[in-house]
């Protein structure tokens, strides 16, 4: 059940008022010998699939010995404290730049700083409000979204209700995984009871499951934007002795012990969807771009929807603990 999937890559050309910016996808210096100095500003290092984003990207970046990976720096969820950490990169000169935004709209100007520098950027995961970049690699999160919904739909075909456990509502990927799940439970008698901002995050989820069980309200599915969310709606679940009561839909798929594929694999999630993290696909542009070659603006990866039939396999297929570790 192939599709097309998450991470955001731009890379960012110049400034973002000259049309003619664009057309300086590569940095000024070259040559042979040279090593490229890559910075790397993380929106959340606390998120699992983030902090696997990280291990692969690091993997990735030494197998090519042209490439230098500055310490990832980590915005903490804070967007004022990731611009500053653009700027810093910015300012040392790097030769490129890897960002994954907190929220697009203050992330907009720094990325345009880097672009009137002639830094190319490589934008993941989520999306900034500039459309001056070299190349874009991310996933179709409304058409991950509406598989997730048909999952709804096929979990209740008599119909219920349905709590939902959103990201950052800022974010792009949360709202088009939010209209891409409401759409295809349009007209199934399912309903979204509730719904909150859980930030991503395992902690947040649990709190608000927990406050949503208190309420005493029939609840038939969770729908949880991310693996993390989804497992700490689980706690909550199974700390009110309502284990297996209750369906959990996630998102990301990860391949470690902790992650979503163990988790239906577990019986802990009914399901989720391999969510790519753009590692890989973000050096090899990254390496493509260093050495003014041509790559694709836009990129989409596919995703798969992992059920107890294929859990086994997938996680063996993306497994990379051998190589990043645990």
């Amino acid at each position: 059940m192939r599709l097309y999937q998450r991470c955001t890559v731009f890379v960012v050309c110049a400034a973002a008022a000259l049309a003619s910016a664009c057309a300086a996808n590569a940095p000024s210096t070259g040559g042979n010998g040279k090593q490229f100095v890559i910075g790397y500003s993380q929106s959340n290092n606390a998120e699992p699939y983030r902090a696997q984003l990280n291990l692969q990207l690091q993997y990735y970046v030494k197998q090519h010995p042209d490439l230098k990976l500055l310490p990832i720096t980590d915005a903490h969820q804070d967007s004022a404290t990731q611009v500053s950490q653009v700027q810093n990169f910015v300012q040392q000169k790097v030769d490129a730049l890897i960002v994954s935004p907190n929220e697009p709209a203050p992330l907009t100007a720094a990325v345009q700083q880097a672009c009137a520098a002639h830094i190319p950027v490589v934008v993941l995961d989520r999306t900034i409000n500039t459309d001056c970049y070299s190349a874009f690699i991310g996933g179709d999160n409304y058409a991950i979204g509406k598989l997730a919904g048909q999952a709804a739909v096929q979990a209740l075909p008599s119909g219920g209700n349905v709590v939902e456990l959103r990201g950052i509502l800022s974010d792009q990927p949360q709202v088009d995984r939010d209209k891409g799940f409401r759409d295809a439970i349009a007209g199934h008698n399912i309903s979204i009871v509730d719904q909150q901002e859980a930030k991503w995050l395992r902690a947040d989820a649990t709190t608000i499951m927990q406050q949503w069980l208190a309420k005493g309200d029939k609840i038939d599915l969770v729908y949880a934007q991310n693996d993390d969310m989804a497992l700490g709606a689980q706690l909550a679940i199974q700390g009110a002795g309502k284990a297996g009561a209750i369906r959990i839909i996630g998102i990301d798929g990860l391949a470690i012990p902790t992650g979503g594929i163990r988790a239906v694999q577990n019986g802990q999630l009914l399901t989720t969807f391999v969510y790519p993290t753009c590692a890989e696909q973000a050096v090899d542009t990254l390496e493509k771009l260093l050495h003014q070659q041509p790559v694709d603006k836009k990129q989409i990866l596919p995703t798969t929807q992992v059920t107890k039939d294929n859990a086994a396999q997938l996680y063996q297929e993306y497994d990379m603990s051998g190589k990043v570790g645990g």
